[in-house]
């Protein structure tokens, strides 16, 4: 029997339903998808003395592929689960977005899956047992080497998630649930390595260990390196970050990016001493998915769901006369856009409400067209959002617009630019709120915490003391994003259709949309 061996661990991470190597706003071409990491894998796998193939969570949502699916589709097999199965992965995580779709579509992508998914600390509710089985993963070689995988997932889910997505349901710290494992499969299954899959980021800066975010448990990775004894690997996620090569109390650690960039590798070489394999070194890489070509037989396999998405995607379904592209995403969020606008008159409409908060999601996201599209559509507003309405205090209102507020600074010259907190460590654009319905200005030369003024609600100042109705989305109205001040707010209202069948919709009625601005808010420099 050889006297040393390495083991090659394989992780994709945050996959959000890509997988052909191109983007469906523009259909340029794109370095990522799961189509590429397959080829990779692949090569890896056929490479490798023994191997681990792991998922560490948000798989089965993100594209206009998985939206089709879930909505369309979802009486066949989910094609995000045929590729894994076809892949022969030996386990994958739940992520937070697993749920986004609703209890039924998760349910069918875990029976589905020849594979366990892995979350030691989602339990239920009354028994506090884990809701999907089994947490960890024993993997046991030829050669008699015992890997265990234990998965766990970001306690924070409730602050962004729908209620009926996760009825019943209970998120306990990842920390205190890998105490509580960690030991158990020591003890039951004496392995000679343990990993944790966790779907979750780092609260703490890598180097210097200091404070990163607000300690809210949305990010226990740093924790779970230093206060849980027994972990050798620690695969991470959810922050969409590139990490490779780093060791945190002697955890090799590893996270790789997002929308299947790359692919993560974590060798553990091995050596035999008295009947035992100890580790002899450890070391985290990222391999990039831009050399690879996509595997054909993937693609093949999300073929039939793809061409659907496609003729989908394509289908115009209104008219816009004028303008409403974007052309400088900043200048998107510095000044009115009339996308902003639209978005929330539509969802004052929708809701009956006459106050309303909306964000613009992401850097890529390319405005409306003159022939209006449900690519244009997805591209735009990519979350699967639906809409509450929330009864809250002018103060709440307030300070929600603090919250966006501290989304601007002001450079050595003066100017206006990004707060690199909303950056760094993951970019969180959508994070940074416009609303309708009030009239405020934000001035950025004042301190972090009393730069809005001017705030008034049909020609009166907003009363502190005063309840006022405000529709926004379920993420925003569950107190996602740092907006504390709307947690457990008294729901008035619920609109379940998500926001991209609501705008593709008013389309569908108005046929024809005129852009407008009624210039409500504004931010400054001083004056």
């Amino acid at each position: 029997m050889k006297a040393e061996i390495m083991l090659s661990i394989l992780a994709t991470s945050d996959i959000h339903g890509h997988i052909f190597p191109y983007l469906y706003g523009t259909g340029e071409n794109a370095e990522h998808g799961l189509g590429k990491l397959a080829a990779l894998i692949k090569k890896e796998r056929e490479q490798a003395e023994i191997s681990i193939l792991i998922d560490n969570g948000d798989l089965i949502q993100g594209t206009p592929l998985t939206y089709y699916y879930s909505r369309y589709l979802s009486s066949q097999k989910n094609p995000m689960i045929q590729i894994l199965n076809k892949l022969e992965y030996d386990a994958a995580v739940v992520g937070n977005h697993e749920f986004n779709y609703g209890k039924s579509i998760l349910a069918r992508a875990v029976s589905e899956s020849n594979f366990p998914w892995l979350a030691a600390n989602i339990l239920f509710s009354s028994t506090k047992e884990t809701y999907f089985g089994l947490p960890y993963k024993i993997k046991t070689f030829g050669n008699g080497l015992k890997a265990a995988v234990i998965g766990v997932t970001t306690q924070y889910i409730p602050n962004w998630e729908k209620k009926q997505h996760i009825e019943n349901i209970a998120f306990e710290s990842a920390v205190s649930s890998l105490k509580r494992w960690i030991p158990y499969v020591q003890e039951e299954e004496k392995p000679d390595l343990i990993i944790v899959s966790y779907h979750g980021g780092f609260e703490r800066d890598l180097s210097t260990g200091e404070k990163t975010e607000e300690q809210t448990g949305e990010n226990e990775a740093y924790r779970i390196c230093t206060e849980v004894p027994g972990i050798d690997v620690l695969i991470t996620g959810h922050q969409h970050r590139f990490l490779e090569g780093i060791k945190i109390n002697g955890v090799a650690v590893v996270q790789p990016g997002f929308n299947g960039q790359a692919l993560a590798k974590v060798t553990v070489k091995f050596k035999k001493k008295h009947n035992d394999w100890l580790i002899d070194e450890k070391r985290s890489t990222l391999i990039s998915a831009k050399e690879a070509a996509a595997d054909e037989e993937i693609l093949h396999i999300a073929g039939y769901f793809e061409s659907k998405t496609q003729k989908w995607l394509d289908t115009v379904i209104g008219e816009i006369d004028g303008d409403m592209l974007i052309n400088d995403i900043f200048e998107a969020r510095l000044k009115e856009h009339p996308l902003i606008e639209f978005i929330n008159k539509v969802q004052m409409e929708a809701a009956g409400a006459d106050i309303s908060c909306t964000a613009l999601f992401h850097e890529g996201a390319p405005g409306l067209s003159h022939h209006v599209t449900m690519r244009e559509i997805v591209s735009n507003y990519i979350y699967p959002n639906s809409l509450s309405v929330l009864r809250v205090s002018g103060k709440d209102i307030k300070d929600a617009l603090e919250r966006s507020a501290s989304y601007f600074e002001l450079d050595d010259d003066g100017q206006i630019i990004v707060n690199p907190d909303f950056s760094f460590p993951k970019p969180q654009h959508y994070n940074y709120d416009m609303w309708e319905g009030i009239q405020y200005v934000i001035d950025v030369t004042r301190t972090a915490g009393d730069r809005v003024r001017e705030l008034q609600y049909k020609g009166r100042p907003v009363e502190e003391d005063t309840q006022y109705e405000v529709v926004m989305n379920n993420y925003r109205a569950a107190g996602g994003g740092g907006y504390t001040m709307f947690k457990d707010k008294p729901v008035v209202k619920e609109i379940q259709t998500d926001m991209a069948e609501l705008l593709a919709n008013y389309f569908l009625e108005k046929k024809e949309i005129t852009p407008s601005l009624n210039h409500n808010w504004r931010v400054l420099a001083g004056e």
